[in-house]
């Protein structure tokens, strides 16, 4: 724990296997109290690896995607009681180590989310130069767009408190890699505070990473994203992702349905 309040690590786990082990006894066991990995039924041996770790492991009946996985896990993580989630990717791309730092932040009240930025490591890490392009190219968008003055937009290492978990209409998101940059714009809109950590990033074969075609298609969700939320500050529009709804929190009775009908293993 962490100033009293208990800290839960999230692994969206899609064919995992050979890094899943990695990733876990890296994680500092002196602060984590609980770990959950939820399995988008990759078909590989990470459920079997996970279990014998003595992680809780829960497993989609079908593979629902990047941002399904998550919103699955955060669901799992608000019933365990969590006051601080951690996300953290089981292909080992991001430190676990930094995991600490990362909740502390949140944990203390002085922010009410926190991301690993890459940006100062990114291309000595392994960061294909197209990538990092890219990256630079939409966060400098985003930020136009949005507000904001953050250094990376696309990290999937990320920590949240249990209010951001409880108020955001997370069920209104894409199941897609999108998801990630609907929540930061959704943190925007809620006027939480969000912190920045830097962090280190290693890309190698085992190491998940989605190829041109699916980048692609997440640039263009990013700048519809960015568009949205500028229109929905103008009063132009109100999207679903925006919208103050019960129905839409991960943790309602609605969320209570999708766990039910999505997890084949509880």
């Amino acid at each position: 724990m962490l100033h009293n309040q208990k800290i839960v690590v999230v692994l969206p786990a899609y064919r995992a296997a050979k890094t899943v082990e990695r990733t876990f006894r890296d994680l500092p066991m002196d602060v984590v109290d609980e770990i959950l990995l939820v399995d988008d039924a990759g078909g590989d041996d990470t459920i079997e690896i996970s279990r014998r770790l003595g992680i809780k492991t829960l497993r989609h009946r079908s593979n629902l995607g990047y941002g399904g996985n998550q919103k699955t896990c955060y669901f799992e993580a608000l019933a365990a009681g969590a006051d601080v989630v951690v996300m953290v990717h089981p292909d080992y791309q991001y430190d676990p180590r930094l995991v600490p730092a990362m909740a502390a932040m949140v944990a203390s009240g002085v922010y009410d989310a926190v991301l690993g930025s890459r940006i100062g490591t990114a291309r000595s890490g392994g960061m294909p130069l197209w990538k990092y392009v890219a990256n630079r190219s939409l966060t400098a968008f985003e930020n136009l767009f949005l507000g904001t003055k953050l250094t990376e937009f696309h990290t999937g290492y990320r920590a949240f408190s249990k209010r951001v978990l409880q108020t955001m209409p997370l069920l209104a998101n894409s199941d897609d890699f999108v998801f990630d940059n609907q929540m930061i714009a959704q943190l925007v809109a809620c006027k939480f505070r969000i912190g920045e950590i830097s962090c280190p990033t290693k890309y190698f074969p085992e190491a998940s990473s989605i190829n041109f075609h699916r980048s692609t298609v997440y640039g263009i969700g990013v700048l519809q994203t960015s568009v949205q939320y500028r229109l929905w500050k103008l009063g132009l529009i109100k999207p679903d992702i925006f919208v103050d709804s019960p129905d839409f929190r991960i943790d309602s009775e609605t969320g209570k349905a999708r766990q039910l009908a999505t997890v084949a293993d509880v």
